[in-house]
């Protein structure tokens, strides 16, 4: 059959119409699918943190959404998400959290209500995909009726003590490194973490405190921001390391570095640890000339940066008592947590979470007390060695009598009845590690010393060969204390 010219352009126009409909209809089907789940809720997780709860939504792709808040209820809306878990699992209720379920509202919307117990603040942001980790939604609620962070006891504070800031690295949502076989960083740090301050605590001279005391996540800024707010003198942040051959093992520490990191080594760890790559420091008060008050900062920053190497030093001479080392020399950077550069401050990676043998003995119990010993040892040493804590000084704290705190009563006990493998008895005993300067002053050379950058009773002792019992009573020191500039009179 012969189809006319009329024929052939009817059946064309038809088949042209046919396959626009069809293509109208796959491109709405398509439009329409892609609106109604444009993203998927495939995990939910909860962390409670003193000064916050934290929700993170673990999402395939990213999402529109809004949060409204009504008395004692958060809403949160999203659109065209499914949510394919529940809520069961979460650790509801919590100190903000009473409730969380999931409510109908209007098209192409999910609405999720989350009951809580006191008036929060809700803060939510959208993270984009990175370090193998998906879309993530995060709604923070801040808890604003009083401040819920870490504080000294205003009695602790003011009796003098030495305050020490013990970071337990990463938290929360961010493991940190992980072992071949599930173990975590952030429970390893935490546990050591927990370990060190019960051993400094010890002490009738000393404090230590957490910058974290569970599993919850505080930015760096924060840490820095705790140790300054408790006037910390000295901050030690715990962390494992890892690398992807896992054949590295050993501890390594590390400082703060002014102008760039000693080694790509330390420059990679640095920027794994980092957030930001901005180091900041507080500047002395009660100066008003900003040329003067630089040159105090610079000062200040210069002397701690120095006593930071010092401990560092100290830390993996007694760390290497324990297990392996790295890198025999402390390694520096640009840590963001070590960013209060006034504060001698150190990174410590223990171990490598990453080698079979390093997360078997990080996973014990045993050895991470080893660790916490080694590292109050190191402590007390260098304390010691700065002139802070003093022969004098523990030969009085073991005479006081039973009728003392029972901090002091502790303390005499375990120095009466010494246990070589306790920490405080070893530091007592310990000799100085110190590297001594080479040139000696005799009494006839000098009468008296300016106090320099860096300076403390204990090196002054050394330089001039005498004791920092005779200088403190020479120059009518009650504590251990000195200034910037001050004059001492020497034996």
């Amino acid at each position: 059959m012969q189809l006319s010219l009329a024929h052939m352009t009817v059946l064309l126009s038809a088949l042209a119409t046919m396959r626009y409909f069809t293509l109208l209809i796959l491109l709405f089907l398509t439009f329409f699918s892609s609106q109604v789940w444009a993203a998927q809720i495939d995990q939910v997780r909860l962390w409670t943190a003193p000064d916050h709860t934290r929700i993170v939504f673990y999402l395939n792709g990213t999402v529109k959404y809004r949060v409204s808040k009504e008395k004692n209820t958060i809403y949160l809306d999203l659109a065209n998400t499914r949510l394919k878990t529940n809520f069961k699992r979460l650790a509801i209720p919590d100190s903000v959290v009473d409730s969380m379920r999931e409510e109908k509202t209007s098209r192409g919307w999910k609405r999720l209500r989350i009951r809580v117990l006191e008036d929060v603040e809700p803060k939510a942001f959208l993270i984009a995909p990175r370090n193998n980790r998906p879309y993530r939604l995060v709604l923070d609620l801040m808890r604003h009726e009083q401040d819920q962070t870490v504080d000294i006891p205003l009695e602790i504070q003011r009796s003098g003590k030495i305050i020490v800031a013990v970071d337990a690295g990463h938290g929360g949502e961010d493991p940190g490194a992980i072992g071949g076989r599930g173990l975590q960083e952030k429970k390893v740090t935490l546990a050591v973490a927990k370990k060190l301050v019960r051993t400094i605590n010890k002490h009738p001279k000393m404090h230590a405190f957490l910058t974290r005391k569970g599993n919850y996540f505080v930015p760096l800024r924060k840490r820095i921001a705790l140790a300054r707010k408790n006037k910390a003198d000295l901050m030690v942040s715990i962390h494992a390391d890892a690398v992807a051959s896992g054949n590295a093992r050993g501890a390594s520490v590390y400082t703060l570095s002014e102008k760039g990191a000693s080694d790509k080594i330390a420059a990679m760890l640095a920027k794994k640890e980092n957030e930001a790559d901005n180091i900041g420091s507080v500047m002395p008060t009660g100066v008003k000339d900003p040329v003067v008050k630089k040159i105090l900062a610079d000062l200040m920053k210069r002397a701690s940066l120095n006593s930071a190497l010092v401990l560092a030093d100290e830390i993996l001479a007694q760390v290497r008592k324990v297990g392996p080392i790295k890198y025999k020399q402390p390694k520096s950077a640009r840590f963001v947590v070590l960013g209060a550069a006034e504060i001698p401050s150190v990174l410590v990676e223990l171990d490598y979470i990453s080698h079979p043998t390093g997360e078997k003995l990080l996973r014990s119990s045993g050895h991470q007390k080893k660790l916490a010993s080694a590292l109050t040892k190191a402590i007390l040493i260098f304390l010691k060695n700065q002139g802070r804590l003093d022969d004098q000084d523990m030969i009085a704290t073991q005479q006081k009598v039973p009728s003392r705190s029972h901090s002091t009563q502790r303390w005499k006990q375990e120095v009466d009845q010494p246990d070589h493998s306790n920490p405080l008895y070893e530091a007592l005993t310990a000799r100085n590690h110190i590297h001594q300067p080479s040139q000696k002053y005799t009494v006839s050379q000098r009468s008296t010393h300016v106090v320099g950058p860096g300076d403390t009773l204990w090196n002054i002792s050394q330089r001039f060969e005498t004791t920092v019992g005779q200088l403190k009573r020479l120059n009518h020191i009650k504590g251990n204390g000195i200034s910037l500039g001050q004059k001492l009179r020497l034996p």
